[in-house]
């Protein structure tokens, strides 16, 4: 396992080396957020059923779902509606600081591995569960939030049928709003020596990634609806441009920003042009206004336009598909992309942690496990022998 990468002398950030974590997770959101403390650091043991987390039976993007969200993780492959399988989890458990959910509703509990249930036996432990709604017994799915929260309300073209983001974008912010949770709890158990019991919900995260729309809403503006690109408020804001070879989005909203733009142009007769003398005559005049902005940006390239926007500040962006980012110098730079290396010596290529910690580098962590790939060593470190472990497999409890 590569979890200590270094570069010259300098070790990788690890703040949470030490820490302990069992994901008993499934999908996106709750084996995201593992993931997270793992590339912190942190030691996590992903317990799963003897067929495996249920990403692994969903095709090439459920395939996909488990190389991104579970590199460097050990995984154990447990029959927890066997009670020998629960008492083997509980003990895994014992010897941890958090445990991650987002089993349907209601399973956790029967199966005596829910929150009251553990913290009443280990009451330093985190424990997180992240939900589809927040009334249980409902399950949901990152759609099914994007529907309900008015998320999809408000994405699409007016007119035309209400659309989802193209990426599950709330599974993966549960994942990190999931995470930052456990870590500011483990921050608590340092001053009062207690654990916690976290809950969210994919419903409440998708809200919460609204949040300045629905401030705006909450305090008097009119409902929002599908605008397409652009913004009700502002002009030009998010719009989208063609250009000779593709699209940019550009905003140049603020007055000085308005003004820049049309002197970068070389039309500074708009800066007084009636129509566009203000944020709100801009919005007013907003299919003139996009007529202009095509007429100055249609003949140029799409990175003509963003170096000339950019080097006049205005906010600009190429639209780009995957292989133009994968090329882009700024995805180069950061780092963020690492080989996750499997223990035949195989590897393949995936997104690490959007943020660095000082100048240390990012841990690499190894390619996820498959299903159960660390039963025995797990088990062993537990206090099993290997009689016991064989028992145990003889009975199907382990796989």
């Amino acid at each position: 396992m590569n979890m200590s990468q270094q570069t010259g002398n300098s070790p990788a950030a690890a703040p949470l080396k030490g820490i302990r974590v069992i994901d008993l997770g499934q999908y996106i959101a709750g084996p995201g957020a593992a993931m997270v403390l793992v590339e912190l650091g942190a030691s996590v043991i992903k317990v799963e059923p003897l067929d495996g987390d249920q990403a692994r039976h969903v095709g090439p993007y459920g395939d996909s779902m488990v190389r991104a969200y579970n590199r460097g993780k050990r995984s154990i492959a447990l029959d927890l509606k066997r009670e020998t399988g629960r008492e083997a989890a509980l003990r895994l458990i014992g010897r941890s600081d958090v445990v991650i959910q987002n089993l349907r509703p209601g399973v956790a509990d029967a199966l005596g591995l829910g929150p009251a249930q553990v913290r009443r036996r280990f009451p330093r432990l985190v424990y997180l569960s992240i939900t589809g709604f927040v009334r249980q017994g409902r399950p949901g799915y990152d759609i099914a939030a994007q529907a309900e929260s008015g998320l999809m309300s408000v994405t699409g073209e007016p007119g035309r049928m209400p659309q989802k983001v193209g990426v599950p974008i709330i599974d993966a912010a549960a994942a990190h709003l999931g995470a930052q949770a456990v870590l500011a709890a483990l921050y608590g158990r340092e001053r009062s020596g207690v654990g916690e019991t976290l809950e969210t919900s994919l419903l409440e995260v998708a809200l919460h990634l609204q949040a300045a729309t629905w401030c705006g809403y909450l305090g008097g503006a009119p409902e929002p609806t599908r605008t397409g690109d652009g913004q009700p408020s502002n002009a030009p804001a998010a719009e989208v441009v063609p250009t000779r070879d593709g699209h940019i989005v550009l905003s140049a909203y603020a007055e000085d920003h308005w003004v820049r733009f049309c002197r970068a142009m070389e039309r500074e007769h708009l800066i007084e042009d009636p129509r566009f003398r203000t944020n709100a005559l801009r919005v007013r005049n907003r299919p003139a206004l996009r007529e202009v902005l095509r007429e100055c940006l249609s003949t140029r390239s799409s990175d003509e336009c963003v170096t000339l926007l950019s080097r006049n500040r205005i906010v600009a962006g190429a639209v780009r598909s995957y292989a133009q980012v994968l090329a882009c110098p700024d995805l180069q730079a950061s780092g963020m992309l690492v080989q996750a290396e499997t223990q035949g010596g195989e590897s393949y290529r995936a997104l690490g942690l959007p943020y660095r910690l000082g100048d240390a580098p990012r841990l690499a962590p190894s390619a996820a496990p498959a299903c159960g790939a660390d039963t025995d060593t797990v088990l062993a470190e537990a206090g099993y022998c290997e009689e016991d472990i064989q028992r145990m497999r003889r009975a199907g409890v382990v796989g």
